[in-house]
């Protein structure tokens, strides 16, 4: 059972876990956990299910998916007839009045829909995954001389589960930088497989990107891959000024995260979020949603 902090009822949601079955059995079974490393965690089941989630037959799953875990229809900007294909639905867009946000140039706004975990005076080598298992930001970015001048920052951690809008977007007017692609494995980025796969962010497949923001500073964007994942799309084009609010890009099927750090000094976290994250529970964000303000030097 995962409990997630509502801000509006400032009280705990109970997450409805797409194939929560299946990943408590693959994580937590021998037979599961021996599948896991054999077959699961590999590019090639990812593969094989993209594939198949971009085939006609795929179209099947869409209604009863939006059955199951109440997905309002309404906000989007096609109608359930006109996807393709089960990733078609999957990576679809939002009217644009669907996630208003909040332009003012001090205000942090969440770059996407999900769950969020957020971190301040970060150690560079003691980042947190979950209780009692950390990363580097070195080894998830394989870069030490970037991931040095972030010690002492404020990283924010955004899970995205199977039943969420999965485009993500810059949160600052700015100017994003090239992508950087690192090849991995497909753990789910579920918690039950957080808890149970050491610096998880570190193994699988993920990208990264600094984005020279206009009021934040140079924030790292990450996006992680997972199970069934077929890829991660980035929409920008480097080097090329855009808004905030923009989208940088999407995830095709599956569980994903997004992780941003910001130097020390430039950005506030709202309170509520940093004890949430502090006891160890998420908060349910969507995008563009105020999540924290700019530190006026």
């Amino acid at each position: 059972m995962i409990r997630i902090y509502n801000r509006k009822t400032s009280k705990y949601d109970i997450e409805k876990v797409a194939g929560e079955k299946y990943i408590k059995w693959t994580y937590e079974s021998p037979l599961g956990k021996s599948l896991l490393e054999l077959f699961v965690k590999r590019k090639l089941f990812s593969k094989i299910y993209g594939f198949f989630c971009n085939t006609k037959f795929s179209k099947r799953k869409i209604k009863s998916f939006i059955n199951s875990f109440s997905i309002d229809m309404s906000k989007c900007a096609d109608s359930i007839d006109t996807y393709k294909n089960f990733n078609d639905f999957f990576a679809r867009k939002l009217l644009p009045e669907a996630r208003p946000f909040d332009k003012a140039s001090n205000i942090l706004i969440s770059p996407g829909d999900g769950r969020l975990l957020a971190y301040t005076n970060i150690s560079m080598e003691n980042l947190v995954q979950v209780k009692n298992i950390h990363y580097s930001l070195a080894e998830l970015l394989e870069d030490n001389d970037v991931a040095k001048k972030y010690e002492g920052g404020t990283c924010i951690v955004l899970r995205l589960c199977p039943t969420d809008y999965h485009r993500f977007h810059f949160v600052d007017n700015g100017t994003p930088l090239e992508n950087h692609f690192i090849k991995g494995n497909y753990y789910s980025v579920n918690p039950t497989a957080l808890e149970r796969v050491a610096k998880l962010y570190c193994q699988n497949k993920r990208e990264w990107s600094i984005f020279r923001s206009e009021n934040f500073g140079d924030i790292i964007h990450v996006e992680v891959g997972a199970t069934c994942v077929g890829s991660i799309i980035q929409s920008y084009c480097p080097n090329k000024k855009v808004s905030k609010g923009d989208e940088k890009g999407y995830f095709k099927f599956g569980g994903s995260t997004t992780i941003l750090f910001f130097k020390p000094g430039t950005v506030e976290i709202d309170e509520d979020i940093l004890i949430q994250s502090s006891l160890g529970f998420e908060s349910a964000v969507q995008m563009g949603e105020k999540i924290g303000k700019k530190i006026m030097n």
